[in-house]
């Protein structure tokens, strides 16, 4: 099928969350809020780990300012387009934008789940292998990790998109979301997409599941293998595992329901698409900060060192 047949449609319509003005104008104020909050909070992460010294040589720390960026750039993604639509009467999207967004919302997407993955190994390596952990988690394994990340979302991107873009789209064009995403877009093509929806089920669903799941059973070992050493030693597991388990709950709850079953007679939620895209990595700082001693005093540190440079 050729390229060109895609450029039947050339734009998208969005419905969004409302069709209230009120409701819209509320939206945009607190979307805007929420988008300002989350890349500040992540930002600073990343800032912090980059300019302590101390943090960005401990593996967790790196890769957690990793997951922020993948917070910043996949709510970056959707959210400004999603936070001005609420002021547009038409909410249009050109379909080379709607294919770049679904190519970018996956690869990032692909990649932070990746990502979750190599930070349940090192809290695995750091609880049960404490001895070996900065032999096995050195700086050349942890950046391997990091670009395996990166390389897995680009796969896991690729093998949904390149099938996606030659599809012909001759109308309807509205999705109901507020963005555009594979499920909704795909029942929109002028053509069979049954195996294409078979493959973004076990690309993207599947996938998500199997991985959540895994990640649960890494995370009941390590407890289980504290548990079995030391009983004093599990309320300490407990808290340094139970963020970890709450983000990657946030992360791929959504994603699970939204692929699994996404080809249904009813609607992909509105509002996992918005809690995948705004909430959660608006909730990651909170989770990863307020309750991580180490985090909070690096930030102090950051902050002494800013305003003792601004008064000499």
């Amino acid at each position: 099928m050729e390229i060109k047949n895609s450029s039947m449609i050339s734009e998208f319509i969005l419905l969004g969350l409302t069709s209230s003005w009120k409701l819209e104008i509320f939206f945009f104020c607190i979307f805007l809020m929420a988008y300002a909050a989350l890349m500040v909070g992540n930002l600073l992460i990343v800032m912090t780990v980059t300019f302590d010294s101390q943090l960005h040589s401990i593996p967790m720390y790196f890769l957690l300012a990793n997951l922020s960026f993948f917070d910043m750039t996949i709510s970056t993604v959707t959210t400004p387009k999603m936070v001005i639509d609420f002021l547009r009467e038409n909410k249009t999207i050109s379909f080379w934008g709607c294919m770049t967004q679904m190519f970018f919302l996956h690869f990032l997407g692909g990649s932070e789940m990746t990502l979750l993955i190599v930070m349940a190994v090192d809290r695995y390596i750091a609880i049960c292998k404490p001895l070996h952990y900065t032999a096995i988690m050195n700086h050349k394994v942890v950046i391997g990790f990091v670009l395996l990340s990166w390389a897995v979302g680009f796969v896991h991107t690729m093998s949904q998109m390149v099938f996606t873009v030659i599809l012909p789209f001759c109308g309807p064009n509205v999705v109901d979301d507020i963005f555009c995403d594979l499920p909704l877009v795909l029942k929109l093509a002028c053509t069979e997409t049954y195996v294409l929806e078979l493959l973004v089920i076990a690309d993207s669903g599947l996938l998500s599941l199997i991985c959540f799941t895994l990640l649960l059973i890494s995370y009941a070992i390590i407890l289980l293998t504290v548990c079995s050493r030391s009983s004093t030693g599990l309320s300490k597991a407990l808290s340094t595992l139970s963020s970890h388990i709450t983000v990657v709950t946030l992360f791929f709850g959504p994603c699970i329901f939204i692929y699994i079953w996404p080809f249904s007679s009813l609607s992909v939620d509105k509002f996992l698409s918005v809690f995948y895209s705004v909430i959660t990595p608006l909730l990651n700082p909170i989770i990863y900060t307020l309750r991580n001693q180490e985090m909070i005093s690096a930030m102090s540190r950051l902050r002494t060192r800013h305003v003792s440079f601004r008064q000499t």
